[in-house]
């Protein structure tokens, strides 16, 4: 294969992390960039992974940062007005960093808001725990800040290429259904068009079918991404974005008297939460309704109407089913009440041939029913397209890859979101590395085939209403 050099990094690159993405991230900054090597830098404060760093990069900082001294650390790295710090690292306070990156001319992208270490399990208040609440500061600092310096927020797999996937799904749609296909100009052109063509709702919907060659040891928590970020947004409450076709609401769930309004969030942990959703290889799945930046941010753009009180607004949330070894680690983790003392990511040699991520949104509630689009790459095409990850990792760092490259191309919008950007030239960049991105149709509703041995409170009438989706008793 050949791979195209997108862009020259003047000055400093930065790598906050080196867990699983920020390994498969960095062969890839490598491949599609033109920038000095030696102002090349990662910072990593775990020591298992120092020796290793030494032998591959020129510069490592063996220092985690801390609220205390990202200021000093970074600023002895800079070069005012010019680099790209990629963070993709567990416990970094986004916010900080992003406004620091700004306020010196540098470029800045990360995967997720993250609050410097101890705010998941440390903060009381649960609606200060939620995305929402992490998202609305980093929209309310877009406001108060408007343009300058690009800082994409939020863009990996999910939240990140799943925005782009709802843009290419609803021109599919639209297509398909005998509809203007000419793709929206703005965002009030992107809400009206997921408004006519009748989408009540998205759920970015996963199935991961990796397995490991070797079975799990009690007492260790497998995934194959990061053990320390699943956990964390597991134990975060269950999130969603809350449309405006839902006339029920559960009895815990609470909303938000500030910021766009779009999201709703339940007294109860994400990752101990079921719901009904459907992929295309294994059909009708439960999922768990762990909560993601993608819930929110896809509800408030395409949101129609005024926050408080919208013409229409989309139902959206994550319905994820990792894969087996990570869904054993979660039943023992909640059963016990303990987190596992030892965390594996399954390296892309540990899994057995034949293993995917299907990973991808599912619009549901129009005149076809439901239709999944995604992409579905398998282990085997990882290994073949880029080394040190599995297809779980390629799917974030790819897109990584290609948020960089917008930013780079747009290096003055200000803090974006993924659904802000342009999706066809970010998909552009990531295709290659995605596998098999398809659209599949179902007439698979959480209604279909459901048992009726013991009663339930469903909505019969409106067969994709959350209270038909959420799994509960009657």
């Amino acid at each position: 294969m050949t791979h195209p050099v997108y862009a020259r990094i003047d000055g400093p690159v930065i790598l906050i992390g080196f867990g699983s993405i920020g390994r498969g991230t960095l062969p890839l900054i490598e491949r599609h960039f033109d920038f000095d090597r030696e102002k090349l830098t990662v910072i990593e404060p775990n020591p298992a992974l120092t020796e290793e760093l030494e032998a591959r990069v020129p510069n490592v900082v063996a220092e985690a940062l801390t609220e205390a001294n990202y200021r000093e650390i970074l600023g002895a790295l800079f070069e005012p007005g010019t680099g790209f710090v990629v963070n993709l690292s567990v416990d970094t306070g986004s916010l900080d960093l992003m406004r620091f990156c700004r306020e010196n001319g540098v470029l800045y992208i990360d995967t997720v808001v993250e609050p410097w270490a101890g705010y998941y399990f440390g903060t009381e208040d649960n609606a200060d725990r939620t995305n929402y609440a992490l998202r609305q500061r980093v929209r309310d600092e877009k406001a108060a800040n408007p343009g300058g310096t690009t800082a994409v927020s939020c863009c990996g797999a999910n939240p990140g290429m799943v925005s782009w996937f709802v843009k290419e799904a609803l021109l599919k749609l639209a297509e398909d259904t005998g509809r203007d296909a000419a793709m929206p100009a703005d965002r009030a052109g992107w809400a009206r068009l997921m408004m006519d063509l009748g989408v009540k709702g998205v759920h970015i919907a996963e199935r991961d079918t990796q397995v490991r060659k070797e079975p799990r040891e009690p007492g260790h928590f497998v995934n194959t991404w990061s053990v320390e970020g699943f956990i964390a947004e597991g134990f975060q409450p269950a999130e969603l974005g809350w449309g405006t076709a839902e006339k029920w609401m559960p009895d815990n769930a609470h909303g938000h008297d500030f910021g766009c309004r779009a999201g709703i969030w339940l007294e109860q942990p994400g990752a101990a939460t079921r719901i009904r959703t459907w992929c295309p290889t294994p059909g009708p799945q439960f999922g768990f309704l762990v909560t993601h930046n993608e819930a929110i941010s896809i509800a408030d753009y395409y949101t129609v109407g005024a926050p408080q009180k919208p013409e229409f607004r989309p139902t959206c949330h994550y319905a994820y089913h990792p894969c087996d070894d990570a869904v054993l680690s979660l039943h023992e983790m909640f059963g016990s009440n303990q987190i596992q003392d030892v965390h594996h990511i399954l390296d892309v040699d540990e899994i057995e041939p034949g293993g995917i991520d299907e990973l991808g949104v599912l619009l549901f509630g129009h005149e076809k029913n439901a239709l999944w689009y995604g992409s579905r790459l398998s282990n085997d095409e990882a290994k073949a397209l880029a080394p040190d990850q599995n297809a779980t990792g390629l799917q974030v760092t790819s897109a990584v890859l290609a948020g960089m490259v917008w930013a780079l191309e747009n290096p003055q919008a200000g803090i974006v979101e993924t659904d802000e950007m342009d999706h066809k030239r970010c998909l552009e960049v990531q295709l290659p590395y995605l596998g098999p991105v398809e659209g599949h149709y179902t007439d698979w509703t959480p209604l279909t085939d459901r048992q009726t041995q013991f009663p339930e409170d469903l909505d019969e009438a409106n067969p994709w209403a959350f209270r038909n989706v959420l799994e509960r008793l009657a």
